[in-house]
């Protein structure tokens, strides 16, 4: 039993880590050597990594960039799954906010920037809203496909029981749902990280972003791959972080597929 669990998780670990390591013996391989200024070697730039993002520029851009991700994604996730639990729920709000809402979704967030910075300034509030203005789309529109999609059997058991309210949102309607509502937040993440970027490539001081910016303008070229080395390392960690929390909230939802495919 122990030995079939160990070779379980090693075959997991190979899944997740083989890719990544693949493509990074190859970037290695491909660059070791390399002349070219534009293009370092990796060995080069994993030095600069080192150099650059574990001394003083992890206080003072790295841990700003995470706060406006989580403040903006965490608006988001409320806002997404708030005005969707609303217009799922109600034909009337859904035939009179659909086109508005279709006509806000199709204007890029980035086209937004120089709009939000004249309400907003230039500040943090500035790039927590635009991170919000793109975010909560895909979890308002999974959230309102979620809702439509409750089982009427199981609306019609609750309706028999008298479960109305607070308790018939919760028991029904968000569990039902939750499967759609998890996999907007998995698609808002990404665009997230993205929108954190571009939020802080306009009138900041610091934050990932900036700093990417100013080392390509002063052709620190090692040390703006590393920016970039450092935000493919950022995303695939927070990808991790997302499944093993959506593996724990939606545990009743894997197993019961699992039932499924093996009667």
């Amino acid at each position: 039993m122990i030995r079939t669990s160990v070779l379980n998780m090693t075959r997991r670990a190979l899944l997740v880590l083989g890719l990544p390591l693949t493509l990074f013996s190859v970037w290695w391989l491909a660059t070791a050597g390399s002349t070219n200024f534009y293009v370092p070697p990796l060995s080069v730039i994993l030095q600069k990594f080192t150099e650059v993002w574990t001394g003083e520029r992890l206080a003072s851009d790295v841990v700003p960039s995470l706060v406006r991700l989580t403040v903006g994604y965490l608006l988001a996730v409320v806002i997404g799954v708030g005005l969707g639990l609303v217009v799922g729920t109600s034909r009337l709000v859904r035939d009179v906010l659909e086109p508005v809402l279709e006509l806000f979704r199709a204007i890029p967030p980035p086209v937004l920037v120089p709009v939000i910075m004249l309400f907003a300034g230039i500040g943090d509030t500035m790039k927590v809203l635009v991170i919000v203005s793109g975010c909560m789309w895909p979890i308002l529109l999974n959230t309102v496909e979620g809702v439509r999609a409750v089982d009427e059997v199981l609306s019609d058991t609750c309706r028999s029981y008298g479960i109305t309210g607070p308790s018939r949102l919760w028991h029904l309607t968000l569990r039902s749902a939750s499967p759609q509502i998890v996999t907007g937040m998995r698609q808002a993440l990404s665009i997230a990280i993205i929108l954190m970027v571009i939020s802080e490539m306009f009138a900041a001081s610091n934050g990932l972003g900036f700093t990417i910016v100013q080392f390509q303008r002063t052709f620190a070229i090692p040390e703006m791959w590393s920016g970039v080395l450092l935000l493919g390392l950022l995303g695939f960690a927070l990808s991790l972080l997302f499944r093993l929390a959506e593996n724990r909230v939606l545990a009743w939802y894997h197993g019961l597929r699992r039932s499924q495919r093996n009667p």
